[in-house]
């Protein structure tokens, strides 16, 4: 539950985005507030960099046309987002709402009390790729979201709701044994290596291919040993060690943070390994089919059930969260019967995302008919 509250904090900021810019060309008009290309360019990056793509370089790689299905499911996503979020603005300003240090203040002790610290704050915005400044900036935009609310109701949650909730949801609250772990790998993904090496030399022989793969696969193994000679070596500097040298970038951006995983979560050659260690342990070297890995174990969680008194306040925190999602929904339902939306960019209309959605399917279907007669 507590993954899920950390999770709730900060997509609850994300959701409600930035204060929108007011420069670049013009491709939606809400009312009298235009959307530009680079607010649209800047949100697209940022859901794409937060998404599954990042393990494939993120928005850097994303193919970003219109012949692309995925990124025509984007650009409908992030455009209604940014609809929305210029609608709720507009709002903001026409009700008068304003912030106060204050209110920051408050605002941030709430969050920092919530993960637990300002420490487990910072790691959370690095392991999500937020920076301080972007954080800051969206922090002011929820405390303005959630002033919005409270001018149009007042959401109070009893204990009696939470404990209701808790008995009512008691499977949201079971939990396998777990531990929490971070990890260092250096790859040797074999089925890669051959078709790379097959790539730059279409010819080449069975024996010199093995004759290459066993090569490189000492030499990771050479690399994955002096990596763990200086973790052994230094053990508080890990964070450090696995941003430089983790070729799994997704988790060594995070210094090889993990989360908590249960033990079917991993393949066994990780998981026996893991869940066999104590915390604040450090393993040798690790084979997987993934290469060689180095793992460090910070906590475990043995199975069991979530008691309702630590359970609730995360279940007060949760409830809140989405009754004021509701208010905003049934405010933004309303907001949009009565909004004036143009295109100025007539690509970034539903109607015509839909229609080169369907031509896509179309030739594609139409492609894998002729290639099966």
């Amino acid at each position: 539950m507590k993954k899920i509250l950390s999770v709730a904090v900060l997509s609850t900021v994300m959701l409600t985005g930035c204060t929108l810019s007011h420069f670049g060309k013009g491709i939606i008009k809400v009312n009298n507030h235009v959307i530009t290309q680079s607010e649209f360019n800047n949100t697209l990056n940022k859901e794409i960099n937060n998404s599954m793509f990042k393990a494939f370089g993120g928005a850097d790689n994303f193919v970003k046309s219109d012949d692309n299905i995925m990124y025509l499911i984007y650009k409908e996503k992030v455009s209604s987002e940014l609809i929305v979020r210029a609608l709720l603005e507009s709002e903001v300003e026409k009700r008068g709402i304003k912030l106060t240090d204050e209110d920051i203040k408050n605002e941030m002790k709430s969050i920092i009390d919530k993960v637990g610290s300002k420490e487990e704050l910072n790691k959370m915005l690095k392991q999500r790729g937020i920076s301080n400044d972007e954080f800051n900036k969206d922090l002011k935009t929820q405390i303005k979201m959630k002033k919005l609310i409270e001018s149009i109701e007042k959401i109070s949650i009893s204990d009696a709701e939470t404990l209701k909730y808790y008995n009512e949801h008691k499977d949201q609250f079971k939990h396998e044994e777990q531990v929490r772990a971070s990890h260092i790998l250096i790859s040797v993904d074999t089925l890669q290596l051959i078709q790379d090496m097959k790539k730059k030399n279409k010819d080449i022989s069975p024996e010199e291919l093995n004759n290459k793969l066993e090569q490189i696969a000492t030499e990771k193994k050479a690399k994955a040993e002096a990596v763990l000679k200086e973790v052994k070596a230094n053990p508080d500097k890990f964070e450090e060690i696995a941003q430089k040298e983790s070729e799994d970038r997704a988790s060594g951006e995070r210094g090889g943070e993990l989360g908590f995983f249960a033990r079917k979560t991993m393949v066994p050659e990780f998981s026996n390994v893991a869940f066999a260690m104590k915390p604040n342990t450090i393993s040798d070297l690790v084979k997987s089919p993934y290469g060689y890995h180095i793992i460090k174990v910070t906590d475990r969680v043995e199975a069991g059930v979530t008691p309702y008194a630590k359970a609730k306040d995360e279940i007060k925190f949760f409830m809140e969260t989405e009754a004021q999602m509701k208010v905003l929904k049934n405010l933004t339902d309303g907001l949009m019967k009565t909004a004036k939306i143009e295109y100025l960019d007539s690509s970034f209309n539903p109607e015509n995302i839909n229609k080169q959605a369907v031509k896509i399917n179309k030739e594609r279907n139409n492609k894998s008919n002729g290639e099966d007669k």
